[in-house]
């Protein structure tokens, strides 16, 4: 699923991530052990070639939307955020995030990202309900979510192992207002 137009928010740009966004630096990010440690991606060699593939299989999919997060102004890719698969008859989506540029953690960049996808979920695509499901020991992330004005929805015990460990699932979740 492709955007006609990028999101804007204060200081950042998100838009459909392209082929042409798969750029060495990108690839580094998701083959860096810190980056990648709770992403499934890690599981994959990241290969420009099995990157490329992923990005246009999104890109030509109804139910998925797949947005590059660039510092507005220059333009820098700092990120990833999908929103999918959408589930169009329960009118809910799936999120995940990375910010991949290490320096740029602890910014607030993530959770001004799903501010402004979440926006785009409820207003422009009509969605009832957001949902994100991540490790436990994400806090960062967690803590994105929450400021992003989501809520913990629940725990799904032992579901993920990571570092010799099993560690829950944090569910997360955020509804469209009522209208009155």
């Amino acid at each position: 699923m492709f955007l006609d137009a990028p999101i804007i928010s204060s200081r950042l740009l998100l838009r459909t991530l392209t082929t042409e966004d798969v750029s060495e630096r990108y690839l580094a990010w998701l083959r860096h052990p810190e980056v990648s440690r709770y992403l499934e991606v890690r599981f994959q060699p990241q290969a420009k070639e099995a990157t490329t593939a992923y990005i246009q299989a999104l890109n030509q999919s109804p139910d998925n939307l797949f947005l590059g997060i660039f510092l507005k102004g220059d333009e820098i890719h700092i990120g990833n955020i999908k929103l999918g698969p959408i589930d169009p008859h329960h009118k809910r989506g799936d999120f995940g995030i990375a910010i991949g540029v290490r320096e740029h953690w602890g910014k607030g960049y993530a959770s001004e990202a799903i501010e402004a996808l979440t926006a785009y979920a409820f207003d422009f695509l009509y969605l009832h309900k957001v949902t994100a499901g991540l490790y436990a020991e994400n806090e960062g992330s967690r803590r994105a979510f929450l400021k992003a004005g989501w809520f913990e929805e629940g725990r799904r015990s032992s579901h993920w192992y990571c570092d010799g460990e099993w560690q829950d699932d944090v569910q997360l979740a955020r509804f469209r207002e009522k209208v009155q």
